[in-house]
């Protein structure tokens, strides 16, 4: 992990094996599917649902500053508490847990590299018993919404009113516009495609099979094919900001870009805006074969 350039902000499965027990350190997992913890985790994680405890369903907005600072303080942490995350999908929910906690300052958060499938892959150990936590006092004292990007700063860069990279982290078929949402996801917008300008880069590759990330070297080869070498800012977008969250992490941490936001709104925003700019290849594509 040497190679990238903030490896602080990754730890191994192994040095977390032979540090369960360290002093002023909690472990989180976020998962995808709700129920992984339940059937073994790691021992003593606390475990935040990413639908009801990190995010405002109501405001859908990430949750307000009292809130986080409940949660945390329930789950035992405070304002010096190393926080190691991890979660089940190449961490993709642990990647956007892990941009919240920045957008509201704390300072020691890292990701377990390779997540829970390393863990489960090397068979070390698990267990199914709730972790027990002593409550603490968290405070936020910063808030930090310079790596979180809104609809008018991706408008700037589609109207070419400044200088930027879009970075679409879907699937090629969300992209094209062939689906508007994976299978089963019920938060979606009115029109599928892709805001113009993007490039396509789907989430997932920049993990390895055993969802580790790549080397340093590897992603950027994967984000310079397309452009995107961090000379210019970049924003980066999914549907609801979750999978755009593991590539913002990419960018900023492993390769070290300097101006990289996320653009939590995403796909779900920007589909149901009236009048918004959209590139839909699958339609104009069979507008074109009708013509023939």
């Amino acid at each position: 992990m040497s190679d990238y350039k903030h490896p602080e902000v990754l730890v191994s499965t192994e040095w977390v094996a032979q540090n369960l027990n360290a002093a002023n350190m909690q472990l989180v997992e976020v998962d995808v599917d709700t129920t992984a913890s339940d059937h073994g985790h790691i021992p003593g994680p606390v475990g935040p649902k990413w639908w009801t405890q990190l995010q405002d369903n109501v405001r859908r907005d990430l949750i307000d500053k009292a809130t986080l600072e409940k949660l945390l303080s329930d789950s035992g942490i405070s304002n010096d508490t190393a926080i190691l995350l991890y979660g089940d999908n190449n961490n993709w929910f642990a990647a956007y847990a892990f941009w919240q906690l920045k957008i509201y300052g704390h300072k020691s958060v890292k990701l377990i590299n390779g997540g829970r499938k390393k863990w489960l892959e090397e068979k070390r150990a698990l267990t199914k018993e709730p972790t027990k936590v002593t409550p603490a006092t968290y405070r936020v004292t910063a808030v930090d919404e310079s790596i979180r990007a809104f609809r008018d700063d991706v408008l700037a860069i589609v109207q070419g009113k400044k200088r930027g990279q879009l970075v679409d982290v879907r699937s090629v078929d969300e992209f094209t516009g062939k689906i508007i949402a994976p299978t089963g996801m019920t938060e979606t917008a009115q029109r599928a495609g892709h805001i113009p300008s993007a490039a396509n880069i789907p989430w997932a590759q920049a993990a390895n099979e055993d969802g580790t990330f790549k080397s340093a070297e590897a992603l950027a080869a994967l984000y310079g094919a397309k452009g995107v070498t961090g000379k210019d800012e970049v924003i980066a977008y999914c549907r609801i900001g979750e999978r755009s969250s593991h590539t913002w992490f990419v960018l900023k941490y492993l390769l070290g870009y300097n101006n990289v936001r996320n653009y939590n709104g995403s796909w779900t925003e920007w589909g149901n805006l009236i009048g918004s700019p959209i590139v839909n290849e699958t339609a104009a594509n069979t507008k074109a074969a009708g013509a023939d």
